[in-house]
């Protein structure tokens, strides 16, 4: 199927927490089976609405996904990935765990892992900046 051309493609605005605990680990999540791309391990997160704030439409993504309050801190990366129907304009935030504790509510699962142990999971395309900046292959070209 060819590629959709850029005035006809939709744009898709996409937020994710970069959530770590006091020990430096990182909350992942993966996604339901019969989601897009199923089963890719991802930062959690999701698509904003009409009308959100990146940091409104993450507090809410988290809380619908794993039950628990965020605190949103800085943007961390800013990307735009283009794929065949679609171009994904994808923003993560650094954020704590302001209450509760994660639960399986709208993902398949979720770990908390090192920055080391993230190449051990398979992410999206669009996860890679983050990926890159936590494993400090940000700005070095990776095959």
């Amino acid at each position: 199927m060819p590629k959709q051309s850029p005035a006809t493609r939709r744009r898709i605005r996409v937020v994710a927490a970069e959530i770590v605990d006091g020990r430096g680990n990182y909350l992942i999540t993966q996604r339901n089976p019969y989601a897009v791309m199923p089963l890719l391990w991802e930062f959690p997160g999701g698509k904003i609405e009409s009308g959100e704030t990146d940091e409104e439409a993450l507090v809410r993504e988290i809380s619908e996904e794993l039950g628990i309050a965020i605190e949103v801190g800085d943007r961390s990366v800013s990307t735009v990935r283009d794929y065949d129907d679609y171009e994904l304009e994808f923003s993560s935030f650094h954020a704590t765990i302001a209450s509760g504790e994660p639960q399986r509510i709208d993902v398949w699962d979720f770990r908390w892992v090192r920055p080391a142990e993230l190449d051990r999971y398979r992410f999206p395309p669009a996860d890679k900046a983050s990926i890159d900046r936590l494993l400090g292959l940000a700005g070095r070209e990776t095959h």
